[in-house]
């Protein structure tokens, strides 16, 4: 039992991410083999009160379904009933950046759940008189600190001319195209000094 109701975390999690009340859900489709056991359907009929599953779609067939009409989207060969069809991809998780080793906080600059392509800006400073560099790890996660998140890899930015604390102003860019590739920059607002990292297959997106 513990691992059927397992199961269904996910299942509420995505109602409360979605900010969506049961009873405004239209269907439940099954997808995957698991959910042809049967104690699989009864919980997943327990969380939504009792309705009815949609079984009108083979749960094997259901996630490649899913791809062509995505693969479709994209290529822009969507026609006929897909021609008003919006696909939507989101990031399943936060992601953010950590400026210091000798600190443990993650810095969010795209919440989870958030729409793609997308990008976003935060701007960072230095932390000591005359740095001359800043140091960039970048985690994926929802815990605050980054012991509990994911390390997706980290750079560094050199070539800050002398300032006190505060001065410089760098610019960190988070981009995640359609695809999910995310690409990250900083770049120094006074040098135009730039220096950036992209990560091809880390990002997952749902």
């Amino acid at each position: 039992m513990d691992f059927f109701n397992k199961c269904m975390e996910p299942v509420e999690k995505c109602l409360g991410d979605a900010n969506i009340d049961i009873s405004h859900v239209h269907d439940v489709v099954l997808a995957g083999g698991s959910s042809r056991i049967p104690k699989v359907q009864q919980l997943l009929q327990n969380v939504f009160k009792g309705k009815q599953l949609c079984k009108s779609i083979n749960p094997d067939e259901a996630v490649a379904y899913g791809a062509a009409v995505q693969a479709a989207m994209l290529s822009g060969n969507g026609k006929g009933s897909l021609q008003d069809f919006n696909l939507l991809d989101v990031t399943p998780l936060s992601l953010g950046v950590r400026v210091r080793d000798d600190e443990n906080f993650m810095c969010v600059v795209i919440p989870r759940n958030t729409g793609i392509p997308i990008k976003k800006k935060r701007t960072l400073t230095t932390r000591f008189d005359d740095q001359s560099g800043i140091d960039l790890a970048i985690f994926e996660g929802e815990s605050k600190t980054t012991l509990d998140n994911n390390l997706l890899g980290k750079f560094t930015l050199d070539g800050i001319p002398p300032a006190p604390m505060g001065v410089p102003r760098i610019n960190v860019m988070f981009d995640i195209d359609e695809n999910g590739i995310l690409s990250v920059s900083a770049k120094d607002k006074f040098t135009g000094q730039e220096k950036g990292i992209t990560f091809m297959s880390d990002i997952r997106t749902l």
